[in-house]
């Protein structure tokens, strides 16, 4: 019978049975066991919710990325009128330079500049001349149309569906003027307010064009010295990369807003001079402008042009102009916008909507404006950063 015990036997009683001494772990072997079977896992928390960590990791990378935008919102707000100076000064060195380009050929570079800004220049003015002489010009007549139209519009609404009484239209006359008597002081003080705007609407057209100046003629030189005195020798290709993005974006989206924005002017020009809207011209300016505020501009510049045809021409008139906003904007959303910006940034219009409406929420009308482009041009940089496929 065997012995259990494990007691040693001889040589030829065959093998011998191991006695097995069990000791305690000398500290560091405890360690190491401990670091071997956390490794593979990680932690509890880690192992059993691990979608814990992801989450983690990218929610403090997005709460810096958002600490940084506020900051630079925030410096730019305290410097608002410098920021949209050089924001315009962006916008007519994308649209002069080509200009400029084309010149340079036959031309000094100085004299090519000075050209295409003093030609620009002389361009606006005239315009803006012969839309004040036309307003001048038709000023007497559309007063005595705008009181007939506005006794037009009383009648109008005297008859159903709206069916408002005499007394009842001339109580809201009262309750206008009235309003603007008891605000007349509140008015006055936004009229010198506005008188201050001017004025630093002027200080920001000086800066930017002055800024402009610099940016056609030598705009390449300005770049190339700053990634040389603030950036390391090995994330210059990359700034570089960036930035030729962010300028190619910008470019195409301004070209491309403004022939969108010319469009949309010379037909509503068209339409309205067919219709003999009074103002017709001055409409169509307004339009022009309103096109680079995307979605709502046109609809809102459309607006007014329909309530001056409403009291000018009557509802069949206004009728038609608010036709033609719908026109106007279904050839703007599926045509001019999908053609003419596909060769820059193409967003969709949700993501244009949402850019709106918060552009305008942190700036207002300027926010508005700039918000789409700004929208773009981060997408592209963050494009132009993505690794390449081999």
């Amino acid at each position: 019978m065997a012995h259990t015990g494990g007691s040693a036997a001889g040589p030829g009683r065959g093998r011998r049975a191991r006695t097995v001494v069990l000791r305690p772990r000398p500290p560091h072997s405890r360690h190491l066991l401990r670091r071997a079977s956390a490794a593979p896992g990680g932690s509890v928390a880690e192992r059993t919710v691990p979608w814990l960590r992801v989450a983690a990791a990218y929610a403090w990378r997005l709460i810096l990325v958002g600490v940084v935008v506020y900051g630079a919102f925030t410096i730019l707000g305290r410097f608002q009128l410098i920021a949209v100076a050089l924001f315009l000064a962006l916008v007519i060195t994308s649209i002069l330079r080509p200009v400029t380009d084309l010149l340079n050929r036959g031309l000094p570079r100085p004299l090519s500049v000075a050209i295409a800004l003093i030609g620009s220049l002389l361009l606006l003015f005239s315009l803006l001349a012969f839309i004040g002489e036309a307003v001048a010009g038709e000023w007497a007549k559309l007063a005595s149309e705008f009181r007939g139209g506005i006794g037009q519009i009383e009648r109008w609404l005297e008859r159903p569906p709206f069916r408002l009484s005499p007394r009842r239209l001339s109580d809201l006359q009262g309750q206008i003027v009235s309003y603007l008597s008891s605000h007349r002081s509140s008015l006055l003080s936004s009229a010198v307010s506005g008188l201050g705007r001017a004025v630093e609407l002027i200080t920001g057209a000086a800066l930017a064009l002055f800024s402009s100046v610099f940016f056609i003629h030598s705009g390449e030189r300005l770049w190339g010295w700053a990634s040389d005195q603030f950036l390391p020798r090995a994330a210059r290709p990359t700034w570089d990369r960036m930035g030729h993005a962010a300028w190619r974006t910008f470019a195409g989206y301004t070209r491309g807003i403004i022939i969108v924005a010319a469009t949309n002017a010379i037909l509503v020009g068209i339409v309205l001079l067919l219709l003999r809207v009074p103002l017709a011209l001055p409409l169509t300016l307004l339009e022009f402008f309103a096109t680079f505020v995307p979605l709502i501009g046109s609809p809102v510049a459309l607006g007014v042009a329909t309530v001056v045809a409403l009291a000018g021409r009557g509802p069949l008139t206004a009728a038609a102009v608010l036709l033609l906003i719908v026109v106007i904007g279904q050839l703007e959303g599926h045509v001019l916008h999908p053609v003419v910006m596909s060769w820059a940034v193409r967003l969709h219009p949700l993501v244009v909507a949402v850019s709106v409406i918060a552009g305008s929420i942190v700036a207002g009308v300027i926010g508005a404006i700039v918000a789409v482009p700004f929208v773009s041009v981060a997408w592209a940089v963050l494009q132009a950063l993505r690794p390449r496929p081999p």
